[in-house]
């Protein structure tokens, strides 16, 4: 059988915005390509807050029909209960809805990455559950040149203890100066790569991706691996890489809410209004799961 080789295809630099938290708020949408093209990839930000005061921002808000799936790139955020620092991920399953509430009231400096992941249709009314992986605890792979540290999924040999709903490798590659690795994905799955720093050369063609890039790796219908070569530059590279198993089927995205119908989102609406959706908090312990 012949060998499949993921090549770049898609590239672009996202523009910093003016983030919703206020001054010192920059925000990167790095999800820029029609969802069938990023399915089950709906939405990912790249937030830099440097806050210089006290007054609160941010505050309680809901969520329902998808996952969340933040990533500490630097700083730390949280409180007395629960702290994220750098290095640490939560994958939040909002599923049937919940209320989530992120609230900074210091003087923070943070870089977080937060994305919408889609739900398979059969479990969009899942159960709401949090799970938490530290730094420390993250499988990682360290050898001559490389370094990766696997969030989500299976790559490299090992396998992330995080439950998925929706398959997805997330993984934060780091590669010195000349350095060079492949790795086997389903060929079936959406990819993209995030350069953090330096660039990297992708595939056999060795197109060069670079620092604040997104690339997007080429999609096969056949089952099976694919292999993805990553060679760093001469600064070497940082890459964040996603990889999921599309869904396939269309979704109704209104603002906090993902559903499969309007009558859903509405329905979601009146629940919130009413008081309907409990907090993330209060779910029962065995939802709750941390390493």
């Amino acid at each position: 059988m012949m060998s499949l080789h993921r090549k770049l295809g898609k590239t672009y630099t996202p523009a910093d915005q003016q983030g919703f938290l206020g001054l010192g708020h920059v925000a990167r949408a790095v999800i820029q390509v029609p969802y069938p093209d990023s399915d089950p990839f709906i939405m990912l930000m790249d937030d830099m807050l440097d806050k210089k005061d006290n007054i609160p921002v941010g505050g309680p808000h809901p969520h329902a029909g998808f996952e969340t799936v933040t990533l500490m790139l630097e700083g730390e955020m949280g409180d007395e209960k629960h702290t994220m620092k750098a290095g640490d991920l939560q994958l939040m399953t909002a599923g049937s809805g919940i209320v989530h509430t992120e609230t900074i009231d210091k003087e923070a400096k943070m870089r977080i990455l937060q994305l919408w992941l889609n739900l398979p249709k059969k479990d969009r009314q899942a159960l709401p559950r949090v799970q938490d992986i530290a730094l420390e605890h993250v499988p990682t792979k360290s050898e001559e040149g490389l370094v990766l540290r696997l969030y989500s999924g299976s790559l490299g040999g090992f396998t992330s203890p995080i439950k998925n709903y929706t398959p997805f490798i997330l993984a934060d590659i780091t590669l010195q100066p000349g350095a060079t690795t492949v790795q086997d994905i389903p060929a079936s799955y959406t990819a993209f790569l995030y350069a953090i720093d330096g660039n990297v050369l992708v595939g056999n063609e060795a197109r060069q991706l670079n620092a604040n890039q997104v690339g997007w790796l080429d999609r096969f219908s056949e089952e099976g691996t694919s292999q993805l070569r990553l060679e760093a530059g001469e600064t070497g590279a940082r890459v964040i890489l996603y990889a999921g198993q599309p869904q396939n089927d269309e979704i109704v995205s209104h603002g906090p809410f993902i559903a499969d119908t309007q009558e859903d989102i509405r329905r979601l609406y009146r629940e919130y209004r009413n008081g309907e959706m409990n907090h993330i908090s209060m779910v029962e312990e065995e939802q709750k799961m941390a390493w």
